[in-house]
């Protein structure tokens, strides 16, 4: 079991009372403890089995705009006392720097919602085994099916944020994650692909056999790839990476990348980034949420966002030391978005399909091609001609370009999305792409 709340905020005192008998103006800790078991099979047996029990504390202390932080995994008092001086005495060393300081009083949360994030169901081995016996026969079902890997987490965590401006709160979540790879082959090629389901109540888990048979059978419709040549087309992006080019987005708007002058989104705010349909929301109050939360990593309370309206960029995510260099306060997202998603679009996913007599449906993208400098994109991909509206046959060794700038404003999304990761997007088709083939 997870330590209780007493417990941490019992080794968050003690820190921030020491810290300040040693000479510092402000100072803040973070103390949380984690505990993690897993078990993997490999092709239907017993691969591994372990568990996890993590301390960690951070501390970070002021002397007037002088800033340093320390972290250990030992809460052990005489540790503290160490880690506290060393510190403090870094923190005397360190050149000023006018934008440090705590986040202003009146920003931090006051209360703390229960947002239902822990699930107090325990899974003993035997039963996450008996899970995973059954995600694995379902995958391997197929004899296409060669190599099937597969996992099952549970993760309990608890924390405590204080700081000498009186903010101390912390609150428990928990996870549980199964994930299937499986690898399939025919006489002409060898394929993989995945599934995965993570939510914060084990009730709400994919069940087994589902999440086997759907990474089975997206392995196995990838074989036999044909190559294509080059051209400028319609791309379809899949939810699973439509989701990474909102994370990309995310991090153009990030108060450091803006403050820092990094991103092609600088002086952006209220201008039109996207086209007039597009609306994205970061929602940190959503129950369940895998990215709810009451408050940032410093404490500041974190509300609903519509970063962007009928494609009109509205925010940036700010965090109180980059807000401060930028003149704008903190909006509580230090450490990056909660819930984040497009809402959804106008047509369904069928319609969408259909929009184009011929396009690409992209369902992996390989490497890391988003440059949020300039805005180029450029990625390796694999997915599946479409023509008509029918996926006519899986797709291998493309590369996919454009520029962010314009991808934005050439989005159309379906009507699908879920809730199903931290980031969430609809079925996203975006118009003009270039495509590099044989």
């Amino acid at each position: 079991m997870v330590k209780d709340q007493e417990f941490l905020e019992k080794k968050a005192s003690y820190c921030l009372v020491l810290a300040k008998k040693l000479g510092a103006t402000e100072s803040s800790v973070i103390v949380n403890n984690s505990v993690s078991e897993t078990v993997n099979f490999r092709n239907k047996k017993l691969d591994e089995s372990n568990r996890s029990d993590d301390f960690g504390i951070s501390i970070t202390t002021y002397i007037g705009k002088k800033k340093s932080s320390i972290s250990s995994s030992n809460l052990l008092d005489d540790n503290l006392n160490i880690l506290i001086e060393k510190c403090v005495e870094a923190t005397k060393n360190t050149p000023e720097d006018e934008f440090n300081s705590l986040p202003d009083k009146d920003l931090l949360a006051k209360e703390v919602k229960d947002l239902n994030l822990y699930d107090d169901t325990h899974i003993e081995n035997d039963q996450k085994i008996d899970y995973l016996k059954k995600l694995e026969f379902a995958a391997s079902n197929d004899r296409k099916i060669v190599n099937t890997e597969s996992s099952f987490t549970q993760n309990k965590s608890n924390f405590i944020l204080a700081n000498t401006e009186g903010f101390c709160a912390g609150y428990k979540k928990s996870s549980f994650t199964a994930s299937s790879v499986t690898v399939a082959k025919d006489e002409k090629s060898m394929e993989r692909d995945y599934d995965y389901s993570s939510k914060c109540f084990f009730k709400d888990l994919d069940d087994a056999g589902e999440l086997g048979k759907q990474a089975a059978d997206q392995t196995i419709r990838k074989l036999s790839p044909k190559k294509i040549g080059s051209e400028k087309i319609a791309i379809i992006f899949d939810k699973r990476i439509a989701k990474g080019i909102l994370s990309t987005f995310a991090s153009a708007i990030s108060s450091s990348a803006i403050s820092r002058g990094t991103s092609f989104l600088k002086d952006k705010v209220n201008q039109k980034v996207f086209s007039d349909t597009i609306n994205v929301l970061d929602k940190p109050d959503i129950l369940k949420g895998l990215g709810s939360r009451n408050f940032d990593s410093e404490g500041v309370k974190t509300d609903t966002l519509k970063l962007v309206e009928q494609g009109v960029l509205k925010h940036y995510l700010i965090d109180t030391y980059n807000g401060r260099k930028l003149n704008l306060k903190s909006n509580g997202r230090c450490g990056g978005t909660s819930n984040l998603y497009f809402e959804n679009g106008n047509i369904s996913f069928k319609d969408l399909l259909n929009l184009k007599s011929k396009s690409l449906y992209i369902t992996e993208t390989i490497g890391h091609g988003s440059n949020i400098i300039t805005g180029d994109y450029s990625v390796g991909a694999t997915g599946f001609l479409v023509e008509n509206g029918e996926f006519k046959h899986p797709i291998n060794e493309i590369t996919i370009a454009g520029n962010f700038k314009d991808m934005f404003q050439h989005i159309t999304l379906a009507n699908d999305l879920e809730f199903k990761y931290a980031t969430n997007s609809p079925t996203m088709m975006i118009e003009g792409m270039v495509v590099a083939g044989k």
